[in-house]
């Protein structure tokens, strides 16, 4: 039913001498939505990443405080070595002088409580120094368990994106050299597919060979459900030509995403929250556009897979 629609729709459209201003204005609202959204995410994952750095550089603190309290704690016990050995020797020779004379016996007597006085003083100081070494090693036991926390989360999301791309790549194997590419960078998979693949010139339909590949590819998001899925349409900078259906290229490639995002929505296990669409026109380039072979690149539309990260938010919202 929804493909029935979907088909009117289109016919609708191409059979309609140009695109409503109310159609248009709901179309560019819809854009200005996706790239808040997309900004959102990019937002989202600096701001994980700063998190990140910033309890590698608190825990690198806590490690500098800790060797520190380690040293004093070290000279404090050397101090408290020697005074207890000074102390020891006195006493002993206290012992000896208490046989002959008590005015020696009352001179160290007095030496002797200073000592004591000296050495109870050290340690106290030891025993606050250790106080606050176990509290400091309390610490960095906890941060570095949060950076490892971290770590582990963000090495589960690339391994589990590494897997997500070996398995694209297999499901897609029969269109290499064809336009299409599959890379992982920056800890998404992005899947790039030119025009050729896809679309006719000026056009928005998706031909038989290129929807057998967005369907090969929505076999693979579908067992994947907790992947966000952004669509890209991309131009060149030739100014569109075609019949009045069109304003240009930025709308030519929001209506490809636009096709492919409908082409993935008849897979059923595919969560539609999951999916946005959105065209950028000439506006992202990825060859020079002095050359026919540039243009041909940038005449693409790419699949972006993010993995969401709601794991590592409710790690960094934690006390």
């Amino acid at each position: 039913m929804i493909k029935n629609i979907s088909l009117s729709v289109i016919t609708l459209m191409l059979l309609a001498s140009c695109v409503s201003p109310k159609v248009y204005k709901e179309l560019e609202g819809k854009y200005e939505n996706l790239k808040k959204e997309n900004r959102k995410l990019s937002r989202d994952n600096n701001a994980l990443l700063d998190a990140k750095n910033a309890a590698e550089y608190e825990f690198k603190q806590l490690k500098e405080a800790y060797d520190e309290t380690v040293a004093e704690r070290d000279r404090l016990l050397s101090d408290y070595t020697a005074t207890k050995a000074n102390y020891d020797n006195l006493k002993a020779s206290y012992d000896a002088l208490e046989k002959n004379s008590s005015a020696a016996i009352a001179k160290n007597s007095q030496r002797n409580r200073e000592l004591l006085a000296q050495l109870e003083a050290k340690e106290d100081a030891l025993a606050a120094e250790n106080e606050r070494l176990e509290k400091l090693k309390r610490e960095l036991e906890e941060r570095s368990n949060r950076v490892a926390e971290l770590e582990n989360v963000i090495a589960a999301k690339d391994a589990a994106m590494t897997q997500l791309k070996n398995a694209v790549s297999r499901a897609l194997t029969d269109f290499e050299g064809k336009g299409l590419t599959v890379e992982q960078r920056d800890g998404k998979v992005y899947v790039s597919m030119e025009n050729k693949l896809l679309f006719g010139s000026g056009s928005w339909a998706v031909g038989t060979e290129g929807r057998k590949a967005v369907e090969q590819l929505g076999s693979v998001l579908a067992v994947n459900p907790d992947i966000a899925i952004l669509i890209e349409g991309h131009t060149d900078n030739v100014p569109y030509k075609g019949s009045g259906q069109l304003d240009g290229n930025w709308d030519l490639s929001t209506k490809r995403a636009t096709a492919i995002v409908n082409i993935l929505r008849e897979n059923t296990a595919i969560n539609p929250e999951n999916l946005t669409a959105a065209g950028r026109g000439e506006f992202a380039p990825i060859a020079t556009n002095d050359t026919p072979e540039g243009k041909a690149k940038n005449r693409r539309i790419e699949v972006i897979l993010t993995p969401k990260l709601d794991e590592l938010s409710k790690l960094l919202n934690e006390n």
